[in-house]
């Protein structure tokens, strides 16, 4: 079975009912180890999204920089 990569948004969205459901109780223990699980795993999804924008920019940024330390500048 293949999963869809889920955007960053759809899982922040998710994990926010999550935590919602969590707190508001009412649910079974199975319901809320399910839901706890669940919610690891869109964590997970989060924190690779972040990183690798995090990484992204550090990229961006260091070729600017040589972009601009080149000496091709106009000026």
């Amino acid at each position: 079975m293949t999963t869809e990569p889920i955007a960053y948004e759809a899982a922040r969205a998710e994990l926010r009912d999550i935590v919602a459901k969590l707190e508001g109780g009412g649910q079974s223990l199975e319901e809320s180890l399910a839901l706890w699980e669940r919610g690891e795993e869109l964590a997970d999804i989060c924190r690779r999204w972040l990183e690798d924008a995090g990484d992204r920019l550090e990229r961006s940024i260091a070729e600017h920089d040589s972009d601009a330390g080149d000496g091709n500048g106009s000026g």
